[in-house]
Parts: C-alpha cells; structure tokens; sequence
C-alpha cells in the first residue's frame, strides 16, 4: 500500500474523530449554558423586587425636582447592588444556610433576635406600601380600593401558598416582564438621549440639602435588609451549592443591571415630562397621573401598570422573606414545599403580614407615609449592621473555605458598607433638620 493509500485510509478515521470531539464540546458547552441559565433567578427576582412601590417613587421624585441630575446615581446604585447580592448569593451556595442562620451562628440568638425583630417591623411597613402602591395604581384605572386591595392580598396569598418555590419563581419572574413598561413609557417620552447618557457618565453633584437627600434616598432604597435574606434563602430554597456559584455570579449581575437599566428609564421618563412643566410628585401614582396632560394617556398606564405589577411582585415575596428568616433563625421549618402542619410557624407570619398590612391600608384615616418613613428609619439602622454580619461571615474562611472572599471583594464589600453607614448617617441628620 502506498504512502498516498494509506492517508487516504486514516483521513475518514481522523474526519470521525474531529467530528466527535466538535460533538463533544459542543454537548459540554450547551450543557454549561443550559446548567447556568437553571440556576438563575433568585438574584433576578431580588433585584426587581427591590424597584418597588418606594423605589419607583423615590425613582419619580428625583426626575421629576432635579430632571437628569441625578441619573449618574444609577451606576454606583448597580455596583453596590452587584457587591450586596453577589455575596449574599454565595454564601448560601457555598454553607448550603441562609443568612439568618449564618447570624445566629456566627454571632449568637440574641443579636439573631434583634436583627429578626427590627426585620419583622421594617418588612411589614414596607409591605404596607406595596399594597398601597397597588391600590394608588389600579385606582387611576378605576378600580376602587375596597376591591383592589382584598383581591390582590388573596392573590399574593395563594401564590406564594402555592407549594413549589421552582413554580413561584418562574410565575414571579413572569410578573416582572410588567417593567418593560417603563422602558416603553421612556422612549415615547422622547428624552434627548444624548444629555441623558452624557449625565449619566458625569455626576451633577449639588450642596442644596434636598437634593443631598434625595441622592441619599435613591442609593437607599435599592439596598434594603430583605435584600439579603431573599436572594440567600432562595439559592438554599432551590438547593444550590458551590458547583452554582459561577452561574449565580451571572443571575445577579444581570438581574442588578436589569433592575438599574428599570431605574434609568424611570428618572428619564419623568426627567423629560415632569421636571419642564414644574411638577412635584410625591408617590408614584402622582407620577402617572401627570404624565397624563404631558406624554399621553399610554404613557401615563403604561407607567401606573408598571408600579401595579411591582408592588404586586414585591407583596408577594416581602411575607415569604420575612417568615422565612424568622424560622431559619430560630431553627423551625420553614419554606413552601412543607405543609401547614410541617410549618406552622412559617405559615402563621406569612399569613398575619399579608392580612395586617393589607387591612391597615383599607383603614380610612391611616397614615401610610409615615409608616412607610418608619420603614426607612428601620432600614437605616438595619441595613449598615447587617453588612457588617455579611461581610465578617463572607470573610471566614472557617465558614466559607475557599469562597471566602478574597482581598479585592472585601474592598469593594467595605468601600459599600462605609457609603452605606455615610449615607444613613446624612440621610439621619437631614431628618433632624427637617429637610
């Protein structure tokens, strides 16, 4: 046999064996995407459950009073985001514990009682304002609040009643397409987008005291304590471990940008409409209804069915947090897979948060601002001691092993905790001044 015969021969066997490595990675390349794009979702649902009711209205205020001077905001607000869920997100994966009961181990049952308490009265109020938010929203489509409010309490009741987390998540994530609205309201607003980006990448910064505030608001509102709890326990809730931690890497990055691309859209929006005509909104409701005479009927139910569908999404994870925590701190079983009997505990305060909160908003004469700014207060002080557990847990290589973080991480982890305890600090002295 010739030289020529012989690489005739072997080519169809090389041919065959290049084929069957293309097949092969191929196969593992579509089962790392495929096994990735299964883990997501927790860090994508906490981040759009964070643009809630007082987000979207903290988000409406500050493009309605300063138009674009405050959109350099969202950038920072994403990376402290990104830092906050990312290390929350890997500490469940790599201790297989929520955070809760990463505190009571690490620091002991009475600071676990007191992060638990204060916990319970911040999630109620805010949970206070997301039923709030969804009577506000369906009443500029006519609907009554007598109606909208028992309707949607029994609704978020069942939902999160409804046995399997993987089901939740998937019917929540599907309630967070509502937000599109928003990024449909923006561009028919007509913005000029070219000061918009240029505003976005150079800080408009200003010494007027309200805008300090407002700027202290806007970074504090899309880190809240429940924060840290959802996006740990529902990594535990849907058995995630340390092989899933570059997938979760990638659901909370995404799902910070997504829910700050959300943020962006809403200061652009009322930056363009409101600021020029000289409306001041307190609520988003207000918002909505003003883009009325200014952008359209469209624009104006595009962006009241924007905050109906987020407070209705975070309605229905604020009881579910909450519980959850509370148990896990204490040791009790908990979570939508048990029974009532198996989770008495867990179901009694998810229970009681949806019927109190929603009862409280049905009250003639209630004052739900100043709930909701008792919420904020309680966040204030929370959040700054509850970092401080994270990043002390999230250090301890003990705890953690290797996904402990590592010198880089703990710099960006501290650089957020001091603007946090910074901010709080501002946002405490405003408020004793009366601004």
């Amino acid at each position: 046999m010739t030289a020529r015969e012989k690489r005739a021969k072997s080519r169809p066997a090389e041919q065959e064996r290049a084929q069957g490595k293309r097949i092969a990675e191929s196969k593992a390349k579509k089962t790392g995407l495929l096994a990735m794009l299964s883990v997501m979702g927790p860090g994508l649902l906490t981040a759009l459950a964070g643009n809630d009711a007082g987000g979207i209205a903290t988000y409406s205020s500050a493009g309605a009073t300063y138009g674009f001077g405050q959109l350099w905001t969202v950038p920072l607000m994403c990376l402290l985001l990104i830092v906050v869920q990312e290390t929350a997100a890997r500490m469940g994966c790599a201790t297989g514990k929520g955070f809760a009961s990463l505190i009571r181990e690490k620091f002991g049952i009475r600071i676990s009682a007191v992060a638990m308490l204060s916990l319970c009265v911040s999630n109620f109020a805010v949970n206070v304002s997301e039923f709030a938010g969804i009577a506000s929203g369906l009443k500029l489509f006519g609907v009554p609040v007598y109606v909208s409010v028992p309707v949607s309490a029994l609704a978020t009741w069942m939902l999160t009643m409804s046995g399997s987390y993987r089901r939740v998540e998937k019917i929540l994530l599907a309630i967070s397409c509502v937000f599109v609205t928003y990024i449909v309201a923006g561009v028919l607003a007509q913005p000029d987008w070219g000061k918009a980006l240029h505003d976005t990448v150079v800080p408009q910064m200003s010494l007027d005291p309200a805008y300090i505030s407002l700027l202290v608001a806007n970074v504090g509102t899309t880190i809240s304590p429940y924060m840290l709890f959802m996006v740990a326990s529902n990594v535990v809730e849907k058995d995630l471990d340390e092989d899933d931690i570059p997938g979760q890497r990638a659901d909370n990055v995404s799902g910070a940008i997504v829910a700050e691309v959300i943020t962006w859209f809403i200061v652009l929006t009322t930056g363009t409409v409101l600021y020029p005509a000289h409306i001041v909104v307190n609520d988003a409701a207000d918002a909505a209804q003003a883009l009325v005479p200014l952008a359209g009927q469209y624009s104006s139910a595009l962006f009241a069915a924007g905050l109906v569908g987020a407070s209705f999404l975070a309605a229905c994870v604020m009881p579910g947090v909450t519980a959850g925590a509370v148990c896990e701190a204490f040791g009790w079983e908990r979570g939508t897979n048990r029974s009532w009997r198996e989770a008495p505990t867990y179901y009694g305060i998810l229970t009681a948060i949806t019927v109190l909160s929603a009862g409280l908003v049905m009250l003639p004469g209630a004052d739900l601002f100043g709930i909701m700014m008792a919420s904020q207060v309680i966040n204030g002080v929370l959040l700054p001691i509850l970092l401080l557990c994270m990043v002390y847990i999230a250090s301890d290589r003990h705890i953690m092993g290797r996904w402990a973080n590592s010198k880089a991480w703990n710099g960006l982890t501290w650089f957020t905790i001091v603007a946090v305890i910074i901010l709080t600090v501002i946002m405490f002295a405003f408020q004793a001044m009366g601004y």
